[in-house]
């Protein structure tokens, strides 16, 4: 029999680190030593991960955790060699919906869970720039732009409440709408927006060439508020804070 080439064992080895239930070490390699590399490899990608998703990590508790981790490791090819993008692929992995993971043992909110704890790592790492200061008086006669360091963010889960103490089962019939940014202090700041709030920040991002007063119209039509004085002067304080905040700029 021919002698197994280097990328043969290397590939053996690998497969066996991946899935050690199904895939044994290379022929003649001391199964002690393989053993060793298959928990190291577990232990390092799970401490990797776990310091973004310490939520999930708690909910689930160790066992889940290292499986859940396992099952990633087994059946996910990665397409980034940066460690720092490794939780960004293992959102991507649990959205995707893998067979593994739909046999019920896990939360119902698990997917969402994770996407709103890797948001914060996300948003600390950006290296988009705050957008520049303007003039708040203009806000009704320019176009308005949105900050690449704020997200408002829509779940069907209320995963800012999901804690070990709290783990839902039913899913609520209202949406969460929030809004996720990076402060000048490079803090991340959540808040719960409004349904108006939230449409009009999606607005903002679909109709870039419309100025504040045409978005307050137009989200007017849509919450069939059209001629309202009021709800254009709601609107308009609410396009002020965001300004302030960072969340909204003027298009130069």
């Amino acid at each position: 029999m021919d002698k197994p080439s280097l990328y043969q064992q290397q590939d053996t080895l690998t497969r066996y680190l991946r899935d050690p239930d199904q895939c044994a070490p290379p022929a003649k390699m001391d199964v002690a030593r393989a053993q060793i590399y298959r928990d190291l490899v577990l232990s390092n990608l799970s401490s990797l991960l776990s310091g973004t998703f310490p939520v999930l990590v708690k909910i689930l508790g160790d066992d889940h955790w290292r499986a859940l981790v396992r099952i990633f490791l087994r059946d996910y090819r990665a397409q980034t060699p940066k460690f720092g993008e490794i939780a960004q692929e293992f959102v991507e992995f649990l959205a995707s919906e893998p067979l593994a993971l739909s046999d019920g043992t896990w939360p119902p909110f698990m997917v969402e869970l994770a996407h709103y704890e890797w948001v914060e790592m996300a948003l600390q790492q950006s290296e988009a720039e705050p957008l520049p200061a303007s003039d708040a008086a203009l806000l009704l006669d320019r176009p308005l732009q949105g900050s690449p360091l704020a997200w408002p963010l829509a779940y069907g889960w209320p995963v800012q409440l999901v804690g070990p103490d709290y783990r839902p089962q039913a899913q609520p019939a209202q949406p969460t709408l929030l809004l996720v940014r990076r402060a000048e202090d490079w803090s991340v700041r959540f808040c719960e927006l409004s349904p108006l709030a939230w449409r009009l920040l999606q607005r903002i991002g679909e109709f870039p060439q419309l100025d504040g007063r045409a978005q307050l119209e137009g989200l007017a039509v849509e919450a069939e508020m059209v001629g309202s004085p009021e709800f254009i002067d709601s609107g308009l304080a609410l396009l002020r804070q965001m300004h302030g905040e960072g969340v909204i700029g003027i298009f130069a």
